[in-house]
């Protein structure tokens, strides 16, 4: 089969997908299917958070606090992916806020030593999800289950339609050497996503859904100012942007 005439979807993308934005112990093939497989990020998100949630509800069960139990969920949801979405999130506060034009800006993502920039970053995504998850756990741990699920899932939508939408804004790194999906594959996450957080939510679901989109498009926007297009880091900071939206959703 010539490389473009590859399916939509095949079973070895969610493997790909897993090994790609994981630190789990998944054996996968077919690496050549690279961008193809970002259909299945979503189900990367059930996965994660399905493990997180778990996580927190054992915690929840043996009657620890509802802020440490928090803080257990939130430790899962970072350790599972190797704190890779929060990097690239650091990289880019950094770069988009610390350089005065495209080329420095990419220079600065590229560095791996952090900045200011990058500090207030993760101080402010590690809080805003450790305060969201708080909440959520307070008012009973299958909300919290759910939420931390549909967080997840959703948060990582939006992320092969970037991938699409906006070029490379270098000629290397991770997300430029996964590729960049059809924009079949793009709609074939959000619709997946939306599926599962309606089914997870209800009506709700819906506004969710919303402004994750928002979450993601101001992300993007952004991205295309100040460096003309995304990278990896881009990628990671829409995740933690969008599930930081998601959760302030689900609490108001």
């Amino acid at each position: 089969m010539a490389k473009n005439d590859q399916p939509l979807v095949m079973a070895e993308d969610f493997p790909l997908a897993l090994a790609l934005l994981t630190r789990l112990p998944i054996h996968a093939s077919r690496f050549d299917r690279g961008a193809r497989a970002a259909w299945a990020y979503p189900l990367v998100g059930v996965m994660v958070g399905s493990l997180a949630a778990m996580a927190g509800l054992i915690a929840f069960w043996l009657g620890l606090p509802t802020a440490v139990t928090a803080l257990i969920s939130l430790s899962f949801l970072t350790v599972l992916t190797g704190a890779m979405h929060e990097d690239g999130l650091a990289d880019s506060a950094d770069g988009l806020w610390g350089g005065w034009d495209r080329a420095r800006r990419l220079e600065i993502m590229k560095d791996s030593h952090i900045g200011s920039y990058g500090v207030l970053a993760l101080l402010f995504s590690f809080t805003a999800r450790w305060a969201a998850l708080w909440t959520l756990f307070n008012s009973g741990a299958g909300l919290a289950f759910i939420g931390i699920l549909a967080a997840a899932t959703l948060s990582r939508a939006p992320l092969p339609a970037l991938m699409a939408t906006l070029p490379n804004a270098r000629n290397a790194g991770l997300s430029h050497a996964t590729g960049r999906p059809s924009a079949r594959t793009a709609w074939l996450a959000i619709v997946i996503a939306t599926g599962l957080a309606v089914l997870l939510l209800g009506f709700s679901g819906i506004g969710a859904v919303v402004w994750a989109g928002l979450a993601a498009l101001s992300v993007a926007l952004i991205a295309r100012a100040k460096i003309g297009g995304q990278t990896g880091d881009i990628l990671g900071a829409c995740q933690q942007v969008t599930e930081i939206t998601v959760l302030f959703t689900l609490i108001t």
